[in-house]
This record gives structure tokens, sequence and C-alpha cells, in this order.
């Protein structure tokens, strides 16, 4: 018979469930076996996520060349600019409306049962730099093979990168609902499951609703750029939406999303360069995910974001999540780094956010996709009525 492969999402609603119910009744011996691994995976998460950044953050710099000229530097400014208003809207909206439903410093740990689980093994892996030492050397590296046309080490980067992706697609992934099952399994047996749960589904109803908010405002600003109806521009975009919906990736939409980019009056030339080009750079709704899920962690830990830390947080995240589309659950794998050196998440935090993030991961991918449509369409307004060189890559 074949086997049936379960795609992340099944197998981190099914750590979920297992580790609530587990956690009831294991003993504390058993806990604290989990509680190494947690720990001992965390540190090695440490260690991978600058490596992410330097393998695939630095060769997408360097691949987007000098040869598309003004209408590379656009889309490239529209996109990083969309991808930090999503930050920014997600975060003003959310740190306002999740205190109505949501309460201050409830997993805090003077709120939290006295109850502590050990590891037996408490390793340290330090990372080879920080994540802001990262995305500053992948950017000078990146920047200076594309004037120095540094062939050979481009390629070194590029190959190192593979070894990045092959880490994280064989090592990381398959082990994150192990890592999520071992950080539900020791809130159960503290007894805080139902607080986690209950802020889990208050979050991602929350980060539906604002990514959807988004999107329509998106179109709102392509329909004044380019004097269309985004009414119809966001009924002709559906598709798009409801295959990254279903298959969680802004690059495998990327046949669809052409497809509806066309339907909406951009001319083939731009649609060509515009999408793909997106499906890199462009990761408003995983942002706003990441952003609505990270304001209600902290909030639930005693730990509110300013605005000036999350300001320097979305700045850096918006570079960092270039490497996204080149290994599965990248926005959140590049922003790990970030949350734990900019915003101060514990393991436990950051491990609490994952669990949330992964929970439903479609609704991100699905407004990313559709958002490449959008710039899309701004482009077409700017440069369809002039000649463009598109140098081919």
């Amino acid at each position: 018979m074949k086997k049936i492969k379960l795609g992340l999402f099944p197998k981190v609603v099914i750590a979920i469930v297992v580790g609530a119910l587990l956690g009831l009744i294991l003993p504390d011996v058993v806990v604290r076996i989990f509680k190494t691994f947690n720990v001992l995976f965390a540190q090695l998460l440490k260690f991978v996520v600058p490596l992410l950044v330097l393998g695939l953050v630095t060769p997408s710099i360097a691949n987007l060349g000098r040869g598309a000229g003004k209408m590379l530097l656009t889309v490239m400014l529209i996109a990083y600019c969309s991808t930090v208003c999503g930050a920014l809207f997600s975060y003003g909206v959310s740190s306002n409306i999740l205190p109505m439903y949501l309460n201050p410093g409830e997993l805090a740990a003077e709120a939290v049962s006295e109850k502590e689980f050990l590891p037996y093994i408490d390793l340290k892996i330090p990372p080879i730099c920080d994540i802001m030492t990262a995305l500053v050397l992948s950017f000078v590296v990146g920047v200076g093979i594309i004037f120095t046309d540094a062939k050979g080490l481009k390629k070194g980067f590029e190959e190192f990168g593979e070894i990045v992706k092959l880490t994280i697609e064989n090592v990381i992934i398959p082990f994150l609902p192990v890592y999520i099952f071992t950080m539900i399994c020791e809130m159960s047996a503290k007894g805080v499951i139902d607080v986690v749960l209950g802020t889990g589904f208050k979050v991602i109803l929350t980060g539906v609703v604002l990514s959807i908010l988004y999107l329509i405002v998106q179109y709102c600003i392509a329909g004044i750029i380019a004097r269309k109806n985004p009414l119809k521009m966001l009924w002709n975009v559906i598709p798009a939406y409801l295959t990254g919906f279903s298959i969680c990736s802004s690059s495998a939409c990327i046949p669809v999303t052409y497809e509806c980019t066309l339907k909406n009056g951009v001319r083939k030339d731009i649609a060509d360069f515009v999408i793909p080009l997106c499906s890199t750079v462009h990761m408003c709704g995983s942002t706003i995910k990441l952003t609505v899920t990270s304001v209600a962690v902290a909030y639930i830990f005693g730990e509110p974001i300013t605005f000036g830390l999350f300001m320097q947080f979305a700045l850096m995240q918006a570079i960092a999540a270039v490497a996204a589309p080149g290994v599965m659950g990248g926005v959140l794998m590049a922003s790990v780094g970030l949350l734990c050196t900019v915003l101060g998440f514990s393991d436990t935090m950051t491990t609490l956010m994952m669990t949330i993030y992964l929970a439903l991961d479609g609704y991100g991918p699905a407004v990313n996709v559709s958002g490449d449509a959008a710039i899309a369409v701004i482009t077409d307004k700017l440069f369809g009525g002039k000649k463009q060189e598109i140098a081919a890559k």
C-alpha cells in the first residue's frame, strides 16, 4: 500500500492534541526528558538561523543583478514597504484589540504554578554570529557580488545555502512537531494548557481578519493608482488566494498568481517580471501573521512590545524574509533569531509563538501571493507605457 505522507500542519495539530493529553498523566521524569529535548533543539535552532540568513539572503540579493534598472528597484521598494507596513498595521491594531480578550501576564512566571521541569542536560550551542550581524553581512556581500561580479563567491554562497536548506528541510522541519509537542506537554503538566489553546484560537482568528483587511487596503491603493475597480481585481485574484491558502507556498503559486494578474489587465511582460520577483521578496501576509502572534505571546507573558522595539524588528524582518521562499516555513525560521535578539523572547515564548503560527499556516502565503498581483497592477501603471529591458535571470 502507498504510504500516507502527512504535511507539517496535520503533524502540528497532532502534536498539540497528544501533548495536551499526555501532559496530564505523564510522570515528572518523562516530562523532564521531553524538556531536555526541547532545550537542545532550541539551541540547535538558534545556531542554524544566522546560517539560514547568510546562505539564502546573500545569494538572493546577489541574484537581483543590475540589469533590470528602475523597474527592479521600484518593485523591490514597493514590496519592502508593503511588508513593513503590513507589520506596522497588524502591530497597531493587535496591540489595541488583543487586550480586549486576552489577559495580561497570565503565563508570566509569577502567574504560573511553581512546578518547574528542569532539563537533564543543558548544552549550549553558540551561533557563529547574531542575527543582526548575519543580516548586515548578507547585504554587504550580496551587493558587493553585484558590483564586482564575483562569480566564485556567489557560487560559494549558493552552495552554502543549499547545505543550510538541506539541514532545515531534513532536520529542523521534521522535528518541529516534536519540539512543539514537548512544549505543549510541559505546559499541560503545569496546568496552563487551557490558556495556551484559548489564546491560540483567538490569535489565529485575529490574524485572518487583519490579513484580509490589509489585502483590501492594498487593492484599494492599487485601484486608485491604476484607476481600476479594486473589488473586481480582488474577485479575479481569489483563485490565487485559495491556492496559497491550500498549499502554503508563495513560490508554488506563481502560475496561478500569474494568470490572475493577467485577468486584472496587467501586461504580460510586466507580469513575467513582477510575479516571480515578488514571490521572493514580498511577504506581507506571513509578516502580519507573525506580528499578531508575537504581540499576543508577549502580552500573555507580561512583556508587551514597545513601538520603538517593534519598529526595529519590522525593518529587519522584512529583509530577512527574502530567505523565506528558499525553504519550508522560511519566514518563521528567518524570524526566530530576531524574536530572541530584538524582542527579547525566551525559548518558551518562541516555541509558543511557533506553535500558534504553524497551527494555521495557509492564510499568510494566501495574502502574500494576492498582494503580489496588486504590486503588478501598480508596476504596470508606472511602467506599462514604456519599453523596458528586463534582464533574464
